[in-house]
């Protein structure tokens, strides 16, 4: 939901701190000492739904630790802040979850602003945990971060392998934003285009909050494409495609996670992104068993129908709630990412194996939009 910066959704017995704008409001404190974890992300602006998302999952993960005793009897507390999407007002909060002495630091979610705040909580040992996909945040030497979803350049491998060894395709045109994602979405998908020998017909770059792509997307209709591989955030990547089909562009669309999630969906309109082709590691709630006793407790908790970023946050916490068990009695930030690294956590994503660069699970599956759900391929 855009734009709320207030939550009460968590039960009493995960106890929470719901903060904005430097205020903030204490729920269910217990009297042990308080294991403290601020959750950074955007919770207005064009991408408050990461933020949102993000939130959400993180919280029913510690709601069902707290229940379960915490750790050692120890309940976490989760402070939100919103940085709005942006870099500097990220890096700010990072010094304050510093200053804080925070235990762990969950986000941000997107790339540009966890690049921001990961120096700083590098240089404090404060392990951070994000949603983000940028291969960059693996290649910092960092040894604090760590990813709760598959890099671009695995998402974007498998989406380029796809269409172009099992659809045989060969007239691709790109689109992609100038940020740290976009950035990343474009130079994974065309360096495997590149691998495979296919060069794209057109390769067009437009800015993050740009809204009119008139003049781009006509290029991208004369060159004939038929598949459009769109490399930005959900709002953006909808606008897009809508705008894609209002100029006669019929080219299939080809996204990575933005793809999956409603916010993608509901931007474009469900006939636009009928067929579009998606690279996720999650893709359905209901898998297996994992994903559907998910997907109910979610809508118990939220109302709302859960999707991939609330359960890569969900797999995410959990991994920081399974490492602190595994030393509570020692939750500096050394001990903790020792623990996070030794630890194999079976999750709605995948099998979770951390290694050196923060890396914990490599591996992205197919999907397509038909009828406004996602399906396997």
């Amino acid at each position: 939901m855009r734009g709320i910066r207030w939550f009460g959704v968590i039960a009493t017995a995960a106890a929470a701190t719901l903060a904005c704008g430097g205020q903030a409001v204490q729920q269910g404190a217990s009297s042990s000492p308080e294991i403290k974890i601020d959750v950074i992300g955007p919770q207005s602006g064009q991408n408050a739904d990461l933020g949102d998302w993000d939130w959400k999952g993180v919280s029913l993960a510690v709601n069902r630790a707290n229940a379960g005793g915490g750790i050692g009897g120890r309940k976490i507390v989760l402070t939100r802040y919103d940085d709005t999407g942006d870099p500097t007002t990220g890096a700010n909060l990072a010094e304050r979850a510093v200053s804080d002495k925070v235990t762990a630091v969950f986000g941000p979610p997107q790339s540009t602003v966890a690049l921001a705040a990961l120096p700083i909580l590098t240089g404090a040992s404060i392990p951070q945990m994000v949603s983000a996909t940028s291969g960059a945040l693996t290649t910092k030497g960092s040894k604090y971060i760590f990813l709760d979803t598959p890099t671009s350049p695995i998402i974007d491998t498998t989406l380029a392998d796809h269409l172009v060894k099992t659809l045989q395709a060969s007239s691709i045109a790109m689109i992609s934003n100038n940020d740290a994602y976009g950035v990343g979405e474009h130079d994974s998908f065309l360096k495997e285009l590149t691998q495979l020998g296919v060069r794209p017909v057109s390769d067009k770059v437009v800015t993050p909050d740009q809204k009119d792509f008139t003049s781009v997307l006509t290029d991208i209709r004369s060159s004939g494409p038929k598949y459009l591989f769109i490399g930005t955030e959900e709002v953006e990547a909808g606008l897009i495609a809508k705008q894609s089909r209002a100029l006669g562009l019929s080219a299939t669309f080809a996204i990575g996670s933005p793809g999956v999630t409603p916010t993608y969906l509901s931007t474009a309109g469900q006939d636009v992104v009928e067929g579009t082709i998606v690279s996720s590691a999650y893709l359905s709630n209901d898998a297996n068993s994992g994903t559907r006793a998910f997907a109910s407790a979610y809508r118990k908790a939220y109302g709302q129908t859960p999707e991939l970023h609330g359960a890569k946050a969900y797999d995410g916490m959990n991994v920081l709630i399974q490492a602190m068990r595994k030393t509570p009695g020692d939750l500096s930030g050394p001990k903790l990412t020792s623990a996070i690294r030794s630890i194999t956590y079976d999750g709605l994503l995948g099998t979770f194996q951390y290694d050196a660069t923060g890396q914990g699970i490599k591996n992205s599956k197919i999907g397509s939009i038909k009828s406004g759900a996602i399906v396997p391929v």
